[in-house]
């Protein structure tokens, strides 16, 4: 018989060596770590792992580097990388995906059988409304005969925002129109999302003017436009979308703000076909009008003597019969006009574009963008609002004018008062952007410094408001 403890004390005396001392270990380790012995895919994993630590290390390295800033520019993918190509097609993919969902002409029309023949006619209006039982069951039925795509438009949430009478009923066409005006605007965004190249959210001036000369046949009013002047229309359409949605001038619109503009729903209005005769003046009061497009081209061609397609100070001053005051001309050019290459004063004319934005600001006075665009030409000394010499500098003009127009003498002092009692800024020594703004009769004031016949129709607006109510009456 074997003694137990013995051999456990044998075998406890024999030690195994450590793997690092074995000879083959070794050479194996030395054999994997040259890589000689990994096959392909192995070797690619190792080098893979390699490229994501040095790429892990430079990360870890600019951190700290750059302290505690973060990043806040990413670097746009290069022309024809292949990240640039999948970004493209992931855009085209979903935006086809968002147009598939979205609700066609017959679509709409069906949807409106719908309404109509299941809603109640109120016996005191004659409107035609749906109660929330009527609605669920319209949604019912358009979504058997549309499609799952309707629903959306159905929903609780939905119903409760249109205005109901005391039965809790609401009226079919808000809520048709609704719809409609939802379809349109998103239609809207889809083609303007596929013309924004870099996809941040901005259209610039070409892609304004492309996404606009693609509405043209579609919208009635257009339908006639000559091809000649396809091309300048587009220009002057988009002008007015970058005067009142890039008001930091950057030379890129907003989509978002884009779609939730007066410009848009202004432009959308040539889609009606109109029925009776419009006059002349009618049509110009719509920008995106032809009559008003041609309207704007023609003048601007009238006042470049030269025609060398730009605009000089003097040209300029024969707008409106010439009746902008000097100082005005000679501030818009200081403030919104760029210096010419050649430099020195005879080098800076007004282009096209900056002519655009004048007349815009020009014929849209009471709005923020156009009252801002005027306070940056009446702030002479740049300070960002206008004492009593900035007033009396700027009417010195029109109060030149109106004299020469053999009108009565009238004291600058008076009419500065006037101004103040208008305005009430917060200040009562300076009067700021913000006063113009909140008073709402910041584009009167504007055209009495600028204009001497905006300042005559101040003076006479009393007439002339007796004049607009007696063919009202007759």
């Amino acid at each position: 018989m074997y003694n137990a403890s013995g051999d456990g004390e044998a075998s406890s005396s024999k030690k195994i060596p450590p793997a690092t001392s074995m000879l083959w270990v070794r050479n194996l380790r030395r054999f994997i770590g040259s890589g000689a012995g990994l096959g392909s895919e192995a070797l690619m994993e190792l080098e893979t792992k390699r490229i994501l630590l040095d790429i892990f290390k430079e990360k870890q390295q600019k951190s700290a580097e750059s302290g505690s800033i973060p990043s806040f520019y990413k670097k746009k993918p290069e022309d024809g990388s292949i990240s640039q190509r999948v970004q493209r097609l992931a855009k085209y993919r979903f935006l086809k995906k968002q147009s598939d969902l979205l609700l066609n002409a017959d679509d709409l029309d069906a949807m409106w059988v719908c309404l109509r023949e299941n809603c109640v006619i109120d016996d005191a209006t004659g409107a035609e409304k749906m109660n929330y039982e009527d609605f669920c069951h319209i949604a019912s039925v358009c979504t058997e005969q549309i499609g799952p795509k309707c629903r959306r438009f159905f929903s609780p949430s939905n119903f409760m925002k249109f205005e109901k009478d005391e039965s809790g009923r609401i009226a079919i066409l808000p809520f048709y129109l609704y719809v409609m005006r939802t379809v349109s605007l998103t239609q809207a965004r889809i083609d303007m999302s596929e013309l924004d190249g870099d996809s941040d959210g901005f259209l610039q001036p070409p892609e304004m003017e492309e996404y606009i000369s693609g509405l043209i046949p579609n919208l009635a009013q257009l339908r006639d436009m000559p091809e000649t002047f396809k091309k300048t229309y587009c220009r002057i359409a988009a002008r007015k979308f970058f005067f009142f949605c890039d008001p930091q001038r950057r030379g890129k619109a907003c989509i978002k703000k884009v779609l939730l503009s007066n410009a848009l729903q202004e432009l959308m209005e040539l889609h009606q076909e109109s029925e009776e005769e419009v006059t002349d003046s009618e049509q110009a009061e719509n920008w995106f009008s032809l009559t008003s497009a041609q309207r704007i081209c023609d003048l601007f061609v009238t006042l470049d003597k030269d025609m060398n397609k730009t605009l000089s100070k003097q040209e300029l001053g024969d707008y409106a019969d010439g009746t902008l005051t000097d100082i005005f001309i000679e501030r818009a050019f200081d403030e919104h006009v760029r210096r010419g290459k050649t430099g020195g004063a005879n080098g800076r004319e007004m282009d096209f574009d900056s002519f655009l934005d004048f007349v815009l600001a020009l014929e849209n006075k009471d709005t923020q963008e156009g009252l801002t665009y005027l306070f940056r030409c009446l702030d002479l000394n740049g300070k960002g609002f206008l004492t009593t010499a900035d007033i009396h500098s700027l009417f010195r003009d029109v109060h030149q004018k109106w004299i020469d127009g053999g009108n009565y003498e009238l004291c600058i002092e008076d009419v500065r008062d006037e101004i103040w009692d208008m305005v009430k800024p917060g200040d009562p020594l300076k009067i700021t952007l913000a006063d113009l703004l909140s008073c709402k009769q910041g584009g009167t004031v504007a055209s009495m410094l600028i204009d001497v016949r905006g300042f005559w129709a101040h003076d006479n607006r009393e007439n002339l408001l007796q004049e607009e109510e007696e063919p009202e009456e007759e």
